[in-house]
């Protein structure tokens, strides 16, 4: 039955309760879509393993997390959470700590030993998976839980990717994350290291696969023309960040400048500080309000002593010494010279102007187009232009980060499953979403987020990590305190609001019904929904609002 929903309670005060001799409008339950679960890019149902995970039932969030999302340890440090941005708490006092309860969740199941619970019947199918990140992962994981045999070839030492040679220690440890790769490679993935895939056709034909997943990622740094004199220690950032840790030690100097305003110049420059620089300085030439940056990235940083000298460019370089033009930004926020020079020293210079993909070696493969920037041209499904070639994360044009690429495995799962099987994956259509305007927050809703604790300054010395996880108790408060939007969590306010006992409880966990025969359409208990579960529909054949 289609229904017709009023869009906001000062609507349905302006036009009245719906009451009088013949009823005009009706109560009925819906589910709508919370805004978290619509900004994450790994499609986690977010809302639903917060309300597990506030039972205690940890075990079953975990699961319910690991649908979407293989390695909630990893994202609960690393992700960027834009599902906190979305968060309707941020108009009532501040954000659930959503990736707080993520890691809290991912680090029990490590600790605890934990496997992921699914049923699929072997289908004979054998993929390939080009790139060990985490899209080439999360896509291996997706596919052996529909029931086929995945394989992934990895060029470099280790899976990972960039969350293994782009992401420091200090926020990423190494331990976890190779215990959550550990955990897809037990499911019965298996992962070839030190294999660079060259011919992707030859690859497929001798392995007798049936499908390619191409992963590779974003790992060659960007090239910069930059007039030097006699140029001194230049690195790029990728490959710095790569052999921070390696046997041998990297010998940066004294002062170390890094170039750039991203989030890679960010950690290149706290790892130089980690190195034994006593100086790391970030020359970019926009200003704080338009840096690529993470602010949270910029903060700790600065925190940690990094200087960074804004509005600035890199003209030349006579060995440690630096000629830079201060810049202005015109009215549309783009840097413009001023003509004024500045001279700085420093004993390195680290690149970290952005990366590129090596997508070289699929230009021998029929139909496969590519954008200006190397980039692989895919549809909706995830397809290249040959087929059965999928290709997905930092390779595809798209935004880049480690959970729209792990997004972008999972979607490709589906299609890559859909193909195998002659049809065609098509994406159950979502709810509405609801804003925090449609809550109706009648009881008091104060309550501050717990923080998580951070290593103190003065111990910042080494790659030990950073951010430290909550405690049970502060992971059960944060999980407490989700609004449930769009979603009814059983508070009874409906049951206990309505004047003419039309609602009924139907037990634990089942929710409630309408006894319609006794209802009057007043709207009290839309009015009393803190959730925005219930809406107002305009009955059949009645006049007024909403025909």
């Amino acid at each position: 039955m289609t229904e017709k929903f009023m869009t906001s309670s000062p609507d349905l005060n302006r036009y009245g309760q719906g009451t009088g001799a013949k009823r005009s409008r009706r109560p009925v339950y819906l589910d709508f879509l919370p805004p978290c679960n619509y900004a994450c890019p790994a499609g986690e149902d977010i809302q639903g393993w917060l309300a597990l995970a506030q039972e205690g039932q940890y075990e079953a969030a975990w699961q319910r997390l690991i649908e979407n999302n293989p390695m909630p340890s990893i994202h609960g440090r690393v992700c960027y959470h834009p599902c906190e941005s979305a968060c309707n708490r941020n108009q009532t006092d501040s954000t659930v700590s959503i990736h707080a309860v993520e890691r809290f969740l991912g680090d029990m199941a490590l600790e605890r030993g934990w496997k992921p619970r699914f049923d699929a019947k072997p289908s004979g199918r054998r993929i390939l998976i080009v790139g060990g990140g985490p899209s080439g992962l999360s896509a291996a994981y997706h596919l052996t839980r529909l029931g086929h045999t995945v394989e992934i070839r990895e060029a470099g030492p280790v899976a990972g990717g960039m969350i293994h040679f782009g992401i420091p220690a200090y926020r990423m440890p190494r331990a976890e994350l190779a215990a959550e790769i550990a955990r897809i490679e037990a499911m019965g993935v298996r992962i070839t290291l030190n294999h660079r895939v060259e011919d992707v056709l030859a690859a497929k034909r001798e392995g007798r696969f049936d499908a390619v997943f191409i992963a590779v990622g974003a790992h060659i740094s960007k090239k910069i023309d930059i007039p030097a004199r006699d140029a001194g220690k230049m690195l790029d950032a990728v490959s710095f960040l790569r052999e921070a840790k390696g046997e041998e030690p990297i010998r940066l100097g004294r002062r170390v400048a890094i170039y750039g305003g991203g989030n890679t110049a960010m950690d290149a420059a706290r790892t130089a500080r980690r190195l034994g620089a006593e100086e790391a300085m970030i020359i970019y030439r926009r200003d704080r309000d338009n840096m690529p940056a993470h602010e949270f990235e910029a903060d700790e940083a600065i925190e940690e002593g990094v200087k960074i000298k804004w509005l600035r460019t890199i003209k030349e370089i006579d060995q440690t010494t630096f000629k830079v033009e201060v810049m202005e930004l015109d009215e549309e926020g783009r840097p413009r010279p001023t003509g004024e020079i500045e001279t700085l020293e420093a004993d390195a210079l680290i690149l970290a102007v952005g990366q590129d993909t090596d997508t070289g070696f699929l230009r021998q493969v029929p139909g496969i187009e590519f954008q200006r920037d190397g980039t692989v041209v895919v549809g909706d499904n995830m397809m290249s232009g040959h087929e059965g070639i999928f290709a997905g994360g930092d390779m595809v044009p798209s935004e880049r980060s480690v959970t729209i690429a792990v997004g972008h495995g999972k979607k490709a799962a589906r299609h890559i499953d859909a193909y195998l099987r002659g049809g065609v994956y098509m994406k159950e259509e979502r709810h509405p979403i609801v804003g925090h305007e449609k809550l109706h927050l009648w009881y008091n809703t104060s309550a501050p987020k717990r923080e998580q604790q951070q290593l103190p300054l003065a111990e910042r010395s080494s790659f030990d990590e950073i951010m430290q996880g909550l405690s049970e108790a502060e992971a059960l408060f944060e999980t407490r305190r989700c609004l449930s939007c769009g979603n009814c969590f059983e508070c009874d306010g409906c049951y206990g609001s309505c004047p003419e006992g039309a609602v009924i409880k139907l037990g634990r966990g089942r929710r409630y019904r309408y006894n319609y025969d006794l209802c009057t359409g007043c709207a009290v208990c839309y009015e009393q929904c803190p959730c925005h579960a219930i809406e107002m529909v305009q009955e059949s054949g009645a006049g007024g609002y909403g025909r």
